[in-house]
């Protein structure tokens, strides 16, 4: 037993010296290989069901990075640094934990719908390494929001001062006209649970989805879940900011009509942006024509035209958090420089490893 006794302190003092000199253990150029050998939805479920082993134990050292303290206030949060994940990795909220000791200052787990749902035949995951890129057409496949929330309330990451951001949508199922049903249920649920709650309506895996981003149809499902939020609220004795996600794939004039609609209603940032549709960067690679929503390098520029075109019609002063082809330091100061306060990761961290977000987090925090 003193071996083992030994061997743990020697790991656990050996991870404390490394972080407090920022030289993590990097791995992930060693694993990554492995990993790209696999199909694309069986590596992410691979490595999903280690973090959710491992997490909140000392076997999380090799994907453990020091947090980065940068903290910046946006829709009365306090972020503790402007580094965040982006939904739709962690569906279930299965890895909060894990994820937030990469050094995250937030983390956003889901899409989460009211009840469970398989999401759209396999193989629907697929890597463009060429591009640094991935097509995914997953359909918020998910476990339901009882299964969500369970998972939610176990995870200790809120405990330790960092964010949480729950992201709700509607089942494929649903009609279109009863979308708003399925928010509702979704919102109410998660409420209790969030630092900020996120409406998605822009991913396109999802059948009709993306109407919901035209004026009409968005005013009357903002307008109904406000109303909603305004009821929790009392309920709770507590207000949880309410952010919009919409896609890359709008023009001008849209993305003006989506502002306008986001002040009317007093919801209180936007995330910007989900996959696109848009093909041309990736033309004549390997799976560039699945369906899907395209992530990764080829949606950099899509995103920050979006970003630049919200920030000039919501002023200063609106909260953006900024999303899409972030794989370095350089790509994420860009994306603050379109207009965006903070941002989130996702196709990067499987590209690029946990170093990713520490590398992001101190280039930001050494910017301002």
């Amino acid at each position: 037993m003193q071996p083992l006794k030994n061997a743990l302190r020697f790991c656990d003092n050996l991870c404390h010296r490394t972080q407090s000199n920022y030289l993590m253990f990097n791995l992930y150029p060693l694993v990554r290989p492995f990993l790209f050998s696999m199909d694309a939805e069986a590596a992410h479920d691979l490595t999903l069901g280690a973090i959710a082993k491992t997490q909140n134990t000392w076997l999380d050292w090799p994907y453990k990075q020091n947090f980065v303290n940068d903290p910046i206030t946006l829709a009365g949060l306090t972020f503790p640094n402007r580094v965040g994940l982006a939904a739709g990795l962690d569906k279930n909220a299965r890895c909060i934990d894990g994820l937030g000791a990469m050094g995250f200052g937030f983390v956003e787990v889901g899409t989460v719908t009211p009840k469970a749902q398989p999401g759209n035949p396999q193989p629907r995951m697929f890597r463009l390494p060429d591009a640094q890129a991935l097509i995914n057409r997953l359909g918020f496949n998910n476990e339901g929001l009882d299964a969500f929330v369970a998972n939610v309330q176990r995870a200790q990451f809120r405990q330790q001062g960092r964010l949480l951001g729950l992201n709700i949508g509607k089942n494929a199922k649903t009609p279109i006209e009863n979308a708003q049903d399925d928010y509702l249920i979704a919102l109410a649920g998660v409420y209790p649970h969030a630092d900020y709650v996120t409406v998605n309506i822009s991913s396109p895996n999802t059948q009709n989805l993306r109407a919901l981003q035209s004026d009409e149809a968005l005013d009357r499902l903002l307008n109904v879940l406000v109303m909603r939020r305004a009821q929790l609220a009392a309920q709770y004795d507590r207000h949880v900011p309410m952010f919009l996600k919409i896609a890359p794939d709008l023009d001008e004039l849209q993305v003006g009509v989506i502002a306008a609609t986001l002040i009317k209603h007093g919801v209180e940032g936007v995330i910007a942006t989900n996959t696109t549709l848009e093909r041309s960067a990736v033309k004549g690679l390997t799976h560039a024509d699945e369906a899907g929503g395209l992530s990764g390098a080829p949606a950099f520029e899509a995103s920050n035209r979006v970003i630049a075109q919200l920030r000039a019609a919501l002023g200063s002063e609106f909260p953006i958090i900024g999303v899409g082809g972030i794989l370095s330091a350089k790509d994420a100061i860009a994306k603050i420089q379109a207009g965006a306060d903070v941002v989130q990761i996702y196709t990067g961290l499987i590209y690029k490893g946990p170093n990713l977000v520490s590398e992001v987090a101190h280039a930001l925090k050494q910017r301002r």
